[in-house]
């Protein structure tokens, strides 16, 4: 049986912002606490005053926590909890890029079940929450859509990814005019992140027609879009595409499954402290090459969404896609971007090991079509480190 699992209600426009007030009285709530990325709180962006100055519109008062940086832990997971006991908001909205909605996630979730444990969330048949609203000013990592949250334990260094449908965000509201500000770089991760969910997503053992729609689409989108974005910022009508595209690959892969290129990335990503678009695009073109032996059909359709000649020979294109996709971290500067990151290749050598260990525990693994191995992820990540090797550090 095939189910679809998204928000209840998402808004799409330049200037969509300007629902938020509307949104929160939809759906009960009365005093919100604003979970924003704490960049975007400061001069000279000040979203939190435009914020709080569209809800006083509304009546609303509303309280703001921006108290984290870099990817979400427990501990501004903790943070942000004390401060909902101080301000007794009854309504969760998040900011910002997936940390924000990530930690809203979890904050709307705990707030009302402090008693049960991360790992018991997707165990529970039904998640009581608080009302949860999902702004991203991102156009990548869908998770305005989906039903996980990616918080790592600071402790055990592990980024844990529980999931659940009742997790979805009620409302997601993407205003394409809140991107314009994003930097070129993260611009192109978290690009390259979407890119990785519709691609994961429509080659996933646990794929239906439903998910491709939206997979095929996203992919199709990105392919025209980054690009463009990538060339000129400011360009508001490719910024719209692309914000949608983010959310359409987050409903692929929250129905489907991302799989190997995630699972890798993870730990890549915790072990460097590469940013998760960052560290999945490393990945990609490596997985869809181990792919490629199971998948060459669905990569062919891949090509064409990203502009291939459908006329050609379907185990071309199939190569295509991966060409494409090598392609696109070079116009990127990807490899150098990582070289930032890793610049001792003896430590991502030497890492090898307890990387593959921690990909094979992780999820992801199982949704290939082909399960790989030990030595398939041993030899994904050397692939990385022969083409890092090759790669000066960049700017």
């Amino acid at each position: 049986m095939s189910t679809l699992s998204l928000p209840r209600e998402i808004k799409v426009d330049p200037g969509s912002i300007h629902q938020l007030g509307k949104a929160v009285l939809a759906n009960g709530g009365t005093k919100p606490l604003i979970i924003i990325d704490s960049f975007l709180a400061q001069a000279p962006l000040n979203l939190h005053e435009k914020i709080r100055s569209i809800l006083h519109h509304d009546q609303l008062e509303c309280t703001f926590f921006s108290d984290y940086t870099g990817e979400p832990t427990v501990d501004h997971v903790q943070d942000a909890l004390n401060l909902l006991d101080q301000c007794s908001a009854d309504c969760i909205v998040a900011v910002g890029g997936g940390s924000a909605i990530d930690i809203s996630k979890a904050v709307s979730f705990f707030g009302w079940n402090p008693e049960i444990k991360w790992n018991d969330i997707p165990i529970q048949s039904r998640l009581n929450r608080m009302p949860l609203i999902a702004v991203p000013t991102t156009a990548g990592t869908g998770s305005e859509a989906t039903r996980v949250m990616v918080i790592t334990d600071t402790q055990a260094e592990v980024k844990m990814n529980p999931g659940h449908d009742h997790l979805i965000p009620d409302v997601a509201i993407l205003d394409p005019e809140l991107t314009i500000s994003l930097p070129k770089h993260f611009t192109v991760f978290t690009g390259l992140d979407a890119l990785t969910h519709a691609i994961e997503a429509y080659v996933s053992n646990r794929s239906t027609t439903m998910t491709d729609l939206y997979a095929l689409e996203a992919i199709r989108m990105i392919g025209k879009s980054l690009p463009k974005v990538y060339n000129d910022g400011s360009d508001l009508k490719e910024r719209q595409e692309m914000i949608l595209a983010g959310c359409y690959a987050g409903i692929a892969f929250s129905n489907s499954s991302t799989n190997l290129a995630h699972a890798a990335g993870r730990p890549l990503g915790t072990r460097f402290h590469i940013p998760h678009g960052l560290s999945v695009a490393l990945l990609l073109p490596f997985v869809m090459q181990f792919g490629l032996e199971t998948s060459d059909d669905l990569y062919a359709d891949i090509a064409v969404a990203l502009g291939a000649d459908a006329s050609e020979d379907r185990n071309k294109l199939a190569q295509s896609a991966v060409k494409i996709v090598k392609d696109y971290n070079e116009q990127f500067g990807i490899w150098e971007a990582a070289r930032n990151y890793i610049k001792n290749m003896d430590d991502l050598n030497k890492a090898i090991p307890l990387l593959v260990e921690d990909a094979l525990s992780g999820n992801g693994i199982n949704t290939n079509r082909k399960v790989p191995s030990y030595g398939d992820i041993e030899k994904v990540y050397t692939s990385l480190s022969e083409k890092l090797a090759e790669t000066t550090v960049g700017t």
